[in-house]
């Protein structure tokens, strides 16, 4: 079943990221991510909800405030993330964002050092995938604006050259590798279905105090038609959480599931150019090829 499982987990992923660039993109509502963060901590705890009273799943506010600090790193991220897809294409946006187990592993060789059973492909990885970051970068920076128009006009969504773009993902990538190396630690004396439930009331509670700001204080009115991709890509980022979790139990084939979970922005890349029009450039396809050529096998190796 593993491998249904990592299929499952990528496709709501995938589907997560389509839908939640559909809720984000409208540049004229600047609260659209956090009315994001409203609809994913809604579902979340709803899950959490289920965990707690359906599956037994043990929950204190020992194990909250010992989890805080990973959990603000992860809804930290998120938020940033959901920001930036009114800036960038989610098809560069994603396998930027993906980038952050290349960042895991430069802090896990920071701190533990290179181990002399490492393989060197797993350096060879990580290089690909800073390399590709960089090469995007400096792509969406040194485009023709002519040319970024004309490619763009298929979505009827066009976006301004400018470094907060790029910048906005990174920062994902680098807030979201803090937040999985310092779950890597926490996991060491929590148990790992009362982390994620955790994770979750943590995730409903920032979402409520982002409704009370939105709805409350700024009185900026919902409407459906503009609310219904966020609480779709919010049901399947939770979908997706749950059925990575189970994915990666099998430790036998965590190895093959894996790459294929962390692979999840390739469709992305998919979705968005089906359902978005967007369009891409020669250079923007092979920086991206590069970060996931090194997403892929640092899957594979499961650094």
């Amino acid at each position: 079943m593993w491998f249904w499982f990592a299929l499952i987990a990528l496709l709501c992923w995938s589907g997560s990221d389509l839908f939640s660039k559909i809720g984000c993109q409208d540049g004229s509502d600047k609260y659209s991510h956090l009315k994001m963060v409203t609809a994913v901590g809604l579902v979340m705890g709803l899950h959490a909800a289920y965990e707690v009273f359906c599956n037994g799943v043990a929950i204190s506010w020992n194990v909250i405030l010992t989890y805080l600090p990973v959990s603000m790193l992860y809804i930290l991220s998120m938020a940033i993330g959901y920001l930036g897809l009114r800036y960038i294409e989610l098809s560069i946006s994603s396998p930027i964002c993906n980038s952050s187990g290349a960042i895991v592993a430069v802090l896990t060789f920071a701190t533990v050092g290179i181990g002399e059973d490492l393989p060197p492909v797993a350096l060879v990885a990580v290089a690909l995938v800073c390399l590709g970051v960089i090469a995007l970068g400096f792509t969406e920076a040194n485009e023709d604006e002519a040319l970024r128009r004309a490619r763009q006009d298929a979505s009827n969504h066009h976006y301004a050259k400018s470094w907060i773009a790029i910048l906005i993902p990174i920062i994902y990538c680098l807030l979201d590798a803090l937040g999985t190396f310092a779950d890597s630690r926490v996991l060491e004396v929590l148990d790992e279905d009362s982390a994620n439930v955790a994770y979750e009331l943590t995730f409903l509670i920032m979402g409520v105090a982002c409704a009370i700001y939105v709805l409350g204080i700024k009185k900026q009115k919902l409407i459906a038609r503009q609310e219904a991709p966020k609480y779709t890509g919010a049901v399947f980022e939770t979908i997706g959480q749950f059925f990575y979790i189970y994915a990666l139990a099998d430790t036998e084939h965590v190895a093959f599931a894996a790459p294929i979970i962390s692979s999840y922005c390739v469709a992305s890349v998919i979705w968005s150019r089906l359902f978005l029009k967007e369009k891409l450039s020669k250079k923007h396809y092979a920086s991206i090829l590069l970060v996931v050529a090194g997403i892929v096998i640092l899957g594979i190796l499961d650094i």
